[in-house]
């Protein structure tokens, strides 16, 4: 009996570059991010046409035990004080939890409960991010380089962007050349 080896999809750790396999991929601009950035002024002025993260992810089946695998790469920059970041979300099914892995760059994981109550991780070469169910997360680049994440999440998870249409419960800006953390002031 002949036995047959598969060649499985391949990532490079060190950039995230996926390879191997059909990929889906999706670049989001400014233009596509209304309302994510605190400074809507600064937003306006700001190109449209300019990248601020792309997501390439293998094809895959999608139902019940399949996982989705993709990696996501966000530029630095800044509108007004606030570092270019992903629209971040909610799962649709709220009980499916995601993993990523930090591949290059530096940056923040921003990670929220349905009760609004936020707390933020330190994103770097081989960090390892367990989101649990039940919360919303978004990346934000703070450093000068792209930040890049592995993600791995069920496919039949979803995303849920309204239940965040009032943003998130932290800011994160730069001050006087330091990240920080503000609390939103809603009302």
């Amino acid at each position: 009996m002949k036995s047959v080896i598969y060649q499985p999809p391949y990532m490079n750790w060190a950039s995230g570059a996926l390879r191997g396999a059909p990929l889906i991929c999706k670049t989001t601009h400014l233009g596509d991010l209304p309302s994510v950035f605190a400074n809507d002024i600064a937003w306006r002025q700001s190109d449209p046409r300019q990248p601020v993260y792309r997501v390439e992810m293998f094809e895959s089946p999608s139902g019940e035990g399949y996982l989705y695998t993709g990696v996501t790469h966000l530029h630095p920059g800044l509108i007004g004080d606030e570092y270019f970041m992903t629209r971040g979300h909610f799962h649709a099914r709220r009980e499916q939890g995601e993993i990523y892995f930090g591949l290059c760059g530096e940056g923040l994981l921003l990670l929220q409960d349905e009760q609004g109550k936020a707390r933020l991780e330190q994103v770097s070469t081989g960090s390892v991010h367990i989101i649990p169910g039940f919360t919303a997360h978004r990346l934000i680049n703070t450093g000068s380089g792209v930040l890049s994440a592995l993600a791995v999440w069920p496919s039949l998870a979803g995303h849920d962007y309204a239940a965040l249409a009032q943003g998130f419960a932290l800011r994160v800006v730069e001050q006087g050349g330091q990240v920080q953390a503000k609390e939103v002031q809603n009302g």
